[in-house]
């Protein structure tokens, strides 16, 4: 729910939230050198404390960075402005998203598809697939079904993830990771490429 959403970016301090990262995911720079190399229009879907917004802008991509947290946004803006780069930040839920059609090159999903309950799920396919153009790419990264620990975000199977996108989606990989944070052991994970057809 948006609420829990912002009393958590409200109250926390974001560098301390088990999904921080002050460096730009791994897997998301390798995949953009393999899939995506040159300047991009990308969106960081569920920015949340904006570091990997910013690092993408640091690289020099068009960055559209949204979040459902009016507060998650107000920092992110913060951060970019003090960084000195440029990134158009909304607030927006992606199941009911105000963002335009075909609107970017790229999307990145570091950890919103796995906090939506199975029912919600078809929703943010439909509109992922909605904002990128035709060929883009979507970056996913969730939570893996190989993941002991209890808490936390749903676990997904690469199975489970073929499922959710044969629709209009062509999968070009789909690899077993880490999530990577401030969580001592990181969590495992899986990172899918997916083309947009």
């Amino acid at each position: 729910p948006t609420d829990w959403w912002e009393r958590l970016y409200r109250s926390s301090d974001i560098s301390q939230l088990p999904w921080y990262s002050p460096d730009l995911d791994e897997d998301v720079e390798a995949a953009l050198a393999t899939h995506a190399p040159g300047r991009v229009k990308i969106l960081d879907l569920g920015t949340g404390p904006a570091t990997q917004a910013v690092q993408l802008a640091k690289r020099g991509h068009d960055v559209v960075a949204t979040d459902i947290s009016e507060t998650a946004v107000r920092k992110g803006r913060a951060l970019a402005k003090d960084v000195g780069v440029r990134i158009d930040f909304r607030v927006d839920n992606i199941l009911d998203s105000t963002l335009g059609d075909a609107l970017v090159d790229v999307i990145m999903d570091r950890g919103t598809f796995h906090v939506l309950p199975p029912e919600a799920r078809p929703v943010y396919v439909r509109q992922v697939r909605r904002i990128l153009r035709p060929g883009g790419l979507l970056f996913l990264k969730t939570f893996s079904d190989k993941e002991p620990r209890d808490e936390g975000p749903y676990r997904l199977s690469p199975g489970e993830l073929r499922a959710y996108f044969k629709e209009g989606f062509d999968v070009l990989s789909i690899e077993d990771t880490v999530f990577s944070g401030t969580v001592s052991q990181a969590p495992r994970a899986l990172f899918a490429v997916f083309r947009r057809r």
